[in-house]
């Protein structure tokens, strides 16, 4: 009789034991998924901070001038018929005609007049101009580039001292070769870019020569 109640005794502390462990077993897997999960919760969140703050360095590289870019604020935008005595050469804002020239990726082999120029400014075209010393490769280069941009126009300008030039509304580049990649990234920053008064404005219906 006592020998049954000493394995009795025996099988209950065992149990006692079996669930002791099991318990122990509980709490350390609901410690770890606790664990788990707070570095879940950490990870996401310095992985949203590093991508906003990505996109917040990306806004701010996308919004500062390229290396020799020019800038004018507080441009007058009137409409006058008579000639204007701009403050940069080629013109690149200001008081313009009425008529704007045409923009729509459109390329005159001869100088056109500044005032009908810097009204397709306004609207957003980035004008390409090129001196005497531009080379022919660097001209037909830049042609094909404007051709294929609409809210873009190009033409010689005699007067400039830069080799190329290029214009947007209160925004000016000049550089040496058409391969130059600033050339690029100021098509890409300025045509229909931040700085256009009159945004989506026409290009075509303009003057044309």
């Amino acid at each position: 009789m006592g020998s049954a109640k000493s394995k009795a005794a025996a099988r209950r502390a065992r149990v006692e034991e079996l669930r002791r462990k099991e318990a122990a077993r509980e709490r350390r897997s609901k410690q770890l998924t606790y664990l788990a999960s707070a570095v879940v919760v950490v990870a996401t969140a310095v992985g949203g901070y590093f991508i906003v703050d990505s996109a917040r360095e990306d806004e701010k590289a996308a919004a500062a001038p390229l290396k020799g870019e020019q800038s004018w604020d507080d441009l007058e935008q009137n409409h006058v018929t008579e000639d204007v005595d701009y403050k940069m050469t080629p013109a690149a804002g200001g008081d313009h005609d009425p008529a704007w020239q045409n923009c729509n990726g459109d390329v005159y082999d001869q100088p056109i007049r500044e005032e009908n120029a810097v009204h397709s400014l306004e609207h957003g075209a980035v004008w390409v101009t090129y001196g005497d010393k531009a080379k022919e490769g660097d001209v037909k280069t830049l042609t094909e580039r404007v051709t294929n941009t609409p809210y873009s126009l190009m033409s010689p300008h005699p007067d400039q001292t830069g080799v190329i030039t290029l214009s947007a509304w209160g925004k000016q580049l000049t550089v040496e070769k058409a391969d130059d990649p600033k050339v690029g990234k100021f098509f890409d920053k300025y045509v229909q870019g931040p700085q256009t008064p009159e945004q989506g404005a026409a290009c075509t219906g303009g003057k044309e020569a």
